[in-house]
């Protein structure tokens, strides 16, 4: 079976299902794009790791990596292997001591795990063709555009103006309150003025 290499490019709010959210996996080398309907707290987690926040305690998934790694065991790859009735179905393959060993998985839980472990994602040649959408150049642009206004990252010029003592304040009680999407707005904002936090 060929592997078709993914990379997460981000997270829009579902057009489909209120209250969900599309993972958009782009297809290595392609402008081909995968959109997967997960739930919230999925969502938030991939969110998360792909702003680079730091919870002040560890969701689910960060519990998942660290008990991995304290017994030395290894995410290898996650492969996306089958679609039925609108549902995508993944493994998680892992190892430990040079023995591999998979583990079955929603699709939204083996991404937000394999972005902790920076390990690859695939699919297969067949997922591509049956769920796959192909854009060119402009519309790629136009897409990129609106996935801007809708994604969990609202624009972060109402911060813009604030004393960066002020959003220092702010970003930590937002993530006191586990506010991920306040703290990576206010973030950019730091980042922006060079300021490190």
């Amino acid at each position: 079976m060929e592997k078709i290499k993914l990379e997460v490019l981000g997270l829009s709010y579902s057009q489909t299902q209120a209250g969900a959210y599309a993972l958009i996996l782009a297809v290595e080398g392609s402008q081909d794009r995968i959109p997967i309907i997960i739930g919230g707290f999925e969502a938030q987690s991939i969110a998360i790791e792909l702003e680079k926040l730091n919870p002040p305690r560890p969701l689910t998934h960060d519990l998942f990596v660290d008990f991995a790694k304290n017994f030395d065991i290894n995410l290898k790859e996650v492969l996306i292997y089958k679609f039925e009735e609108g549902i995508f179905y993944s493994k998680i393959y892992f190892e430990k001591d040079g023995n591999i060993k998979e583990i079955d998985s929603r699709t939204s839980d083996a991404v937000a795990i394999a972005l902790r472990f920076k390990s690859p994602i695939y699919t297969t040649i067949d997922i591509v063709q049956k769920t796959g959408i192909t854009l060119n150049f402009s519309e790629e642009k136009e897409e990129i555009s609106k996935f801007e206004e809708e994604t969990l990252i609202e624009k972060p010029s109402e911060y813009e103006s604030m004393t960066t003592a002020k959003l220092k304040t702010l970003m930590n009680k937002a993530i006191a309150n586990e506010d991920y999407e306040k703290a990576s707005l206010i973030r950019d904002v730091l980042k922006k003025r060079n300021v490190d936090f």
